[in-house]
């Protein structure tokens, strides 16, 4: 199969998003956005068909598109031309290449196969290793025992990608395991977040709100 260059397929999905723009705004506003999703999925699809997209509430605007390759190291080129082309921030949009930390991880629930988690009740033993410049995980919370294998390894994940980021995760976690059993000398997810953001050299942001 022929991909296209990526610094010219991010310039033509710029173009197509300005035309489909109007169209966009209209059925988010209608809460809708299912209207527009098969013409964003092909534009999306133009850049590199194993890229993923999602029409997010913004943390700076009021709308933010995220188009990801999940850390796959072959589809960096193409999300980075992606994010070099976009168009500046304004008070509707924003854009990112990878999914985004949520700003308080702890005030989120999440509803999956009839339970509710609060990811406020998760907590996280965490092992730095210095070595490898990466942090071991093991992830509990007093319900992942009654979900499925599927659904208990994405609560495994999800907690870790809306507190990290799913780029900081790629980049800083090492093992992640789900902890059966509620383990001793636990940290919170606010904790982790300062934790592997202190061991990468990122600055720590003012707490929500602020």
């Amino acid at each position: 199969m022929h991909l296209p260059n990526p610094r010219e397929a991010a310039e033509a999905f710029w173009v197509g998003w300005l035309d489909l723009l109007p169209t966009t705004s209209a059925a988010l506003g209608d809460g809708e956005p299912h209207r527009v999703e098969n013409q964003l999925c092909d534009l999306v699809a133009a850049v590199h068909p194993d890229l993923h997209f999602s029409l997010e509430r913004g943390h700076r605007a009021i709308y933010a598109l995220v188009v990801s390759g999940q850390e796959d190291p072959r589809l960096r080129p193409y999300t980075d031309a992606w994010i070099e082309a976009a168009p500046p921030e304004d008070m509707i949009w924003e854009y990112h290449d990878s999914v985004p930390p949520v700003p308080d991880p702890t005030e989120v629930t999440v509803n999956l196969a009839g339970h509710r988690l609060r990811l406020g009740d998760f907590r996280v033993v965490a092992q730095v290793d210095e070595a490898e410049g990466v942090v071991d995980v093991a992830v509990y919370h007093p319900e992942l025992g009654e979900l499925g294998e599927e659904a208990r390894r994405a609560m495994t994940f999800l907690p870790l990608d809306v507190t990290l980021g799913e780029r900081l995760a790629g980049e800083r976690l090492g093992r992640v395991e789900t902890a059966e059993n509620e383990p001793s000398d636990t940290i919170d997810l606010l904790e982790l977040r300062h934790l592997v953001r202190t061991l990468a050299g990122a600055d720590e942001p003012p707490p929500p709100g602020e």
